[in-house]
């Protein structure tokens, strides 16, 4: 596995610590692979003679650690599913398996609160039953993290709608929309417990079926497929009729003698241009670049490189869907 920008994780605050070590990094040991981690590395490898990309992969990790395997992404024997949700929940929070598990955004776009993998929200209804399976399925868990602050959030998941939303209102900045303490790291100690963030995988199913069905209407039946579909399903919704007809319109121009996996990606391609046109216009190439990452197994969004099979274990692969 590379790590690299937006990568997160134990095995990124080991490479820290033997940048501080070796006087190229003079922050805090964090768990973030942010800008001045990067320029660390690149210091790193110019000084060594490797190309100064500011990524640790293999060769990278071999000569700061010497003797020492490279790590290995977590994901690779996970469902496909799940990986794929790791993905889109990478796009959704800007952070890495398994921190997206823990995104939490406020009130910028008028839902309140956003929050986990891939960031169901009290405006629209979807964060509030997260909350309530936790609080039925592990009400031990909740009292153990929230302690005195557990009738609050109770108080609000049994008052309307607008009531919610003014909760999540008061508990952070009205203007720079960052939840305040205590809420952001207990909801972040939420996040990290396995009983939340399997009740996420549960509530991600929905998502996964929709992703499913997409795949079955057009025809795609890779990994790479799955995880373009189940995206469109989080970020986007679904695809329109229209969409649709100029989709069709680009596969019966794909050569019917093409080699199998070669048509496969000038589909994912066409689905994801065609998707990101359908956009509003000022998302249009937000959606692009982050639909096109998938079609193409590589990209780069929002400033953050991504390599689908050797951070997710995500292939150009087929699989039943």
């Amino acid at each position: 596995m590379n790590l690299q920008l937006g990568s997160t994780g134990a095995d990124v605050s080991r490479l820290i610590q033997r940048l501080k070590d070796l006087n190229l990094y003079s922050g805090p040991v964090g768990s973030v692979f942010d800008g001045g981690v990067e320029a660390a590395v690149k210091s790193f490898q110019t000084a060594n003679g490797l190309k100064p990309d500011g990524t640790a992969g293999p060769h990278t990790w071999a000569a700061l650690f010497p003797g020492a395997a490279a790590p290995a992404t977590p994901l690779l024997d996970a469902p496909v599913a799940e990986r794929c949700l790791a993905l889109s929940g990478a796009f959704e929070t800007s952070t890495g398996f398994p921190d997206c598990f823990c995104g939490l955004t406020g009130d910028f776009d008028g839902m309140g609160m956003s929050y986990g993998v891939i960031q169901w929200n009290i405006g629209q209804g979807t964060l509030q039953p997260l909350f309530s399976d936790m609080l039925s399925a592990h009400a031990d868990v909740m009292a153990s993290i929230f302690h005195d602050n557990l009738d609050a959030l109770q108080n609000m998941l049994s008052s309307p709608l607008e009531a919610q939303l003014e909760w999540a209102r008061s508990i952070q900045d009205p203007v720079r929309h960052a939840i305040f303490e205590p809420w952001k790291g207990l909801f972040q100690a939420l996040a990290r417990t396995q009983e939340f963030q399997d009740i996420q995988l549960a509530h991600a199913q929905v998502k996964q079926q929709c992703a499913t069905a997409l795949c079955q209407r057009f025809g795609v039946t890779t990994e790479r497929a799955f995880a373009l579909m189940f995206d469109i399903c989080v970020q986007n919704g679904s695809i329109s009729s229209d969409t649709e007809a100029l989709i069709r319109t680009d596969f019966a121009a794909i050569p019917a003698d093409a080699d199998p996996m070669d048509a496969e990606v000038a589909r994912l391609q066409s689905i994801a241009n065609r998707r990101a046109e359908a956009a509003k216009p000022a998302f249009v190439e937000d959606v692009r670049a982050r639909k096109l990452a998938i079609a193409n197994g590589l990209g780069t969004v929002h400033g953050v490189p991504y390599d689908l099979e050797q951070q997710f274990g995500i292939r150009l692969q087929s699989i039943d869907v």
